[in-house]
């Protein structure tokens, strides 16, 4: 909830292709993005969880400094219920947000928005003291085509190929061919973030499958009756979610500041999610690619 010397407020930068879609956006993160060397401009799409200062006093600071260095574009920024009226009350105290042009979605639960023709973003709804939501970036499925199989069967280029490519099936001189039959799937990556929260279904259901999850984790599991009072989590819940929901590799974050530091909940974590080499705790400037 607190800065310190070594750690700053929750802010994630994700960079695909032309998106920099930022997770949260804690005091700080303007100037945070500035060391890390990404111009503010750059971003594309911001996602707030919920409305707690930590993860959102940043976004005033943030949009006006876009606005005030000519933003091309809508922003877009996406948020739990209520959202639109508690923007427009930071919109009133700092009129130099006026200056820059966005679409504020709040999201229903759940909700798959499309981000572009290779991307989803998927929310749900988390169990927290105030309407929150976490996220889920989802590449689509893609289709490999045996280009060898293409030839011996004699599969010419055009609306047939564009059917395998969605994986129907097709006819070709009286024969049915499936789309398994000569092409392969490959999966989309998966990267979830599931920020205060308790455990719970919404928090399972972003963590399924994903590659990376960023989870975060508050207490060590002797102060569980401090994590149910303040609806966060343990590090050993967060590791059993993520183990449970077949994570490939796992991130914890948000610390309490009753630790002078992660090492104990690393380590709780460690125990609970295998292999424990793909548990670590985020660091500010972390860069992790998926």
């Amino acid at each position: 909830m607190q800065p310190t010397v070594e750690r700053n407020h929750s802010a994630i930068l994700i960079q695909r292709d032309d998106q920099n879609i930022l997770f949260d956006c804690g005091e700080g993160t303007q100037r945070q993005l500035k060391i890390a060397g990404i111009k503010p401009t750059k971003i594309t799409k911001i996602c707030i969880s919920h409305w707690h200062g930590d993860h959102v006093l940043g976004l005033p600071g943030l949009l006006s400094t876009m606005g005030a260095n000519e933003y091309q574009g809508t922003i877009e920024i996406y948020g739990p219920k209520g959202s639109k009226k508690l923007f427009s009350y930071m919109k009133k105290a700092f009129p130099s947000l006026n200056a820059i042009k966005y679409k504020l979605t709040e999201s229903t639960n759940p909700q798959t928005i499309k981000i572009n023709k290779d991307i989803t973003l998927q929310t749900q709804l988390l169990k927290h003291s105030t309407p929150c939501i976490g996220f889920a970036l989802k590449e689509n499925d893609k289709r490999s085509i045996n280009k060898s199989k293409l030839k011996k069967l004699k599969i010419p280029p055009g609306p047939h190929l564009a059917k395998i490519h969605q994986g129907k099936s097709i006819k070709v001189n009286n024969k049915t061919i499936t789309a398994d039959m000569i092409s392969t799937l490959s999966k989309g990556k998966k990267l979830a973030y599931v920020p205060d929260t308790r455990p719970c279904k919404g928090a399972q259901l972003l963590a399924k499958d994903a590659d990376l999850l960023i989870i975060e984790s508050t207490f060590h599991s002797s102060d569980i009756a401090h994590a149910k009072k303040h609806d966060h989590m343990t590090a050993k819940e967060s590791a059993q979610l993520a183990q449970k929901a077949n994570v490939k590799k796992l991130i914890l974050t948000h610390p309490s500041l009753r630790y002078k530091t992660t090492t104990s909940l690393l380590k709780e974590a460690k125990q609970h999610f295998k292999p424990s080499k793909n548990v670590t705790f985020a660091k500010d400037f972390l860069v992790v690619n998926v």
